[in-house]
């Protein structure tokens, strides 16, 4: 089991037909530490695509698709597998000032191609997260439970996380995580990201 992983992610964001679609790539580079022991590589790149089918000024509805591939040249940071994620998300703001949003998500992974000497991935998540944005800021706080049918077992993590708005197509953010569950597949974790909008 590793101890530690800090993961730097380039996030690329386009929004087209009025907001309602999304398209969304991920290029993460990670750094894991077993037993003093430190490597980094690049991980497994993903795309997602999202359609917004119901949107108020209070809450809405979104649909989410991702693939992530099989791309990482290091079997230690990917999975040797292709994965879909279809994901449903609910959101809402929470209290008249639009400042606290409240997001839940179900989501499905499951690998359809990729190496044969590779463990098949099948896990449910169910994830909730609640942002409170202050000026171009915002802090957030995430549990997210998982289930690896695979294993038969949890795999859960939670994390706290900051980040803030540099431009107005540019944010920054930063959350360290702990897993829990019986079949964590770390202890600590430490994500650094960049959003790119388009």
């Amino acid at each position: 089991m590793n101890t530690w992983i800090l993961r730097m992610a380039l996030a690329i964001l386009l929004t087209f037909g009025n907001k309602s679609w999304n398209l969304r790539a991920d290029v993460p580079l990670i750094s894991k530490n077993t037993n003093a022991i430190n490597k980094t590589s690049l991980g497994d790149v993903a795309f997602g695509a999202t359609y917004i089918p119901y949107i108020d000024k209070k809450k809405g509805i979104a649909i989410r698709t991702r693939v992530v591939t099989n791309s990482s040249n290091d079997p230690n940071f990917g999975t040797g597998k292709w994965i879909i994620m279809p994901a449903l998300f609910y959101g809402q703001y929470i209290g008249p000032t639009r400042n606290y949003l409240w997001l839940s998500t179900i989501e499905s992974q499951n690998s359809f191609a990729g190496s044969s000497n590779r463990n098949d991935v099948n896990t449910t998540l169910y994830e909730n997260v609640v942002f409170r944005y202050f000026g171009k800021n915002w802090i957030a706080g995430d549990v997210t439970f998982r289930y690896n049918h695979i294993i038969d077992g949890f795999q859960n993590n939670a994390y706290i996380e900051y980040g803030r708005k540099l431009t107005s197509t540019n944010m920054i953010y930063i959350h360290p995580s702990v897993a829990f569950g019986g079949e964590k597949s770390y202890n600590y974790g430490l994500e650094v990201g960049l959003l790119v909008l388009f």
